[in-house]
């Protein structure tokens, strides 16, 4: 068919007709996608399952803070401490509230070592997986007026004394801390008595009170009794310093402190601080704090935050961080095994 004039004028005069037809399309369509996007209608609630002072309580009321005052939500974070049973209180509320995208909970190792030394019906897998935040460090802890001024030092002491001489503080029964002690232990040869406390908080003030001969607290949980002259750090238990060389104290940084290996004390780990939510929730409910998340690791308050407790920042989302979760899962249970920890 040929199109003669008239037919060509009026076909010409619809096309820009159609095209901003198809612009407005569009334009709703992108601004309904907006309007659509997920965000929490109501205050969120984040889960700490262990006590409070701890590395993790520390981690989430900061968390809450930098969020609030960066206006990051438009709802608040409302921090609740559930630490009965080694954490199982806060994780199987949050296995429970299946669908719920206004809870979070903030984990620790604990989410691999409570439900292997209790049997107590939890796995990682049964909620959902956000964000690795940072991994954390262990730091040998005496006090201050301790005579052992070296790791070397308090090492050969444990080595040299009577079994379960030496009185080592930690956060919880058959979790990291005491898994830490009992590497130590096999090291030294020697039976150390392991004094379990709810939290990472309550762990440091006995050593500052000289109850205990030592801790391996996290940096952030002792970082301000150090700070003040009351605790001495022996040794970092990782492969190498830590990367801090700003002095925390008159006479060291974190990058002072020499790894336990370099005085013969072959233990070795790193803690996870990462973040999960319910099952069942939304791929963009769990995007939402995917990238709320990757918001607070962007501020400047969070690099201060980082270089205040000597995290190692290692941080992942998505298959690769449930793939770690799946081989520190493993890990653990090889080290529960060897520690003799796992429920039977």
């Amino acid at each position: 068919m040929r199109l003669t004039f008239a037919t060509r004028t009026r076909a010409s005069r619809l096309q820009p007709r159609r095209l901003a037809s198809a612009l407005m399309a569009a334009s709703t369509l992108l601004l309904a996608s907006a309007v659509h996007a997920w965000e929490p209608t109501k205050p969120v609630e984040f889960v700490v399952p262990a006590g409070t002072g701890g590395g993790a309580d520390q981690m989430a009321r900061f968390i809450q803070g930098v969020v609030a005052k960066n206006k990051l939500m438009s709802q608040p974070l409302v921090v609740v401490n559930k630490s009965g049973g080694a954490g199982a209180e806060g994780f199987l509320d949050v296995k429970g509230d299946k669908g719920n995208p206004h809870k979070i909970v903030i984990t620790l190792s604990n989410l691999f070592t409570t439900p292997l030394a209790t049997g107590v019906p939890f796995n990682w897998r049964d909620m959902t997986p956000v964000s690795m935040m940072a991994l954390d460090q262990f730091v040998l802890w005496v006090n201050e007026e301790s005579p052992y001024k070296t790791p070397k030092a308090y090492f050969d002491a444990v080595k040299a004394g009577t079994p379960n001489q030496f009185k080592m503080a930690g956060t919880g029964s058959k979790q990291e801390d005491q898994i830490i002690t009992v590497m130590f232990e096999k090291a030294a040869g020697k039976k150390i008595t392991y004094i379990p406390f709810k939290g990472g908080g309550d762990v440091a003030v006995q050593l500052v009170g000289k109850h205990v001969d030592s801790t391996v607290n996290n940096p952030i949980e002792a970082e301000s009794h150090w700070r003040a002259g009351k605790l001495r750090a022996l040794c970092v238990m990782d492969k190498e310093k830590m990367p801090y060389p700003a002095k925390m104290t008159a006479t060291q940084s974190w990058a002072d402190i020499p790894p336990c290996a370099s005085a013969g004390i072959p233990v070795d780990y790193l803690m996870l601080r990462g973040i999960f939510m319910p099952p069942g929730v939304t791929p963009e409910q769990q995007k939402y704090y995917v990238d709320l998340m990757a918001k607070v690791r962007a501020l400047p308050e969070w690099k201060e935050f980082m270089n205040k407790g000597a995290f190692k920042q290692t941080t992942m989302s998505g298959q690769e961080y449930f793939e770690w979760l799946g081989k520190n899962e493993q890990l653990h249970r090889v080290l529960m095994k060897e520690a003799g920890f796992i429920a039977q």
